[in-house]
């Protein structure tokens, strides 16, 4: 897991492939759980109504790699590749705070090629070398024992920056995915002045 220097808690959901522990009943009151559904019903965020005048969008699932890394290598660009679970609230929340508004934006779409791998038990998916692979095996490949887990590759399935393992806190994640971006399309395509100073 990448340092952070905020100090600030990871937050993320486990995989429930990668851990099966007995689970402890727990009891709450009915009053107390009474007024939980209550604040939630009172004091939703303001940023949820928002969202509704916002314009539909959909981030690609993906289910071939092969294909998804065709259209990359034509555009030469780098492919944002987060895995994810249903029911992940911080997957849900990296959708809806980043990954859709980078989307929407269009600011993205000559930067990079973004879309999701489910890791809900039984997928399969076609992989970048056209060979059908479980997704537990490609998590794996990726160091992705938890969700959410970003990883920027190449058309080739190589990874081109650091991961991003769980959600530190969602005031940084924005300049965490930009900075990853970045990395990743600078070796995508190469500056005229880092060409020099190689040659």
């Amino acid at each position: 897991m990448r340092s952070n220097p905020y100090n600030t808690r990871n937050y993320f959901c486990i995989l429930p492939t990668m851990l099966n522990r007995p689970q402890k009943s727990s009891f709450i009151p009915r009053t107390v759980l009474l007024g939980l559904l209550l604040s939630v019903a009172f004091f939703r965020p303001a940023a949820a109504e928002v969202d509704d005048d916002l314009p539909p969008v959909q981030i690609k699932i993906f289910t071939n790699l092969q294909a998804v890394a065709d259209t990359a290598r034509a555009r030469r660009l780098p492919i944002l590749m987060m895995f994810a679970i249903e029911d992940c609230a911080y997957c849900q929340t990296v959708e809806e705070e980043f990954l859709k508004p980078m989307l929407r934006s269009g600011d993205y779409q000559n930067r990079v090629i973004i879309g999701e791998v489910r890791l809900d038990a039984g997928n399969r998916i076609r992989d970048f070398d056209g060979k059908m692979i479980s997704v537990s095996n490609l998590a794996l490949r990726y160091g992705a024992p938890v969700t959410p887990t970003v990883v920027f590759v190449s058309p080739e399935g190589k990874e081109l920056s650091p991961k991003l393992i769980g959600m530190s806190t969602v005031y940084f994640y924005g300049g965490d995915l930009d900075n990853g971006i970045d990395q990743a399309l600078e070796k995508m395509r190469p500056t005229n002045t880092a060409m020099r100073s190689s040659l």
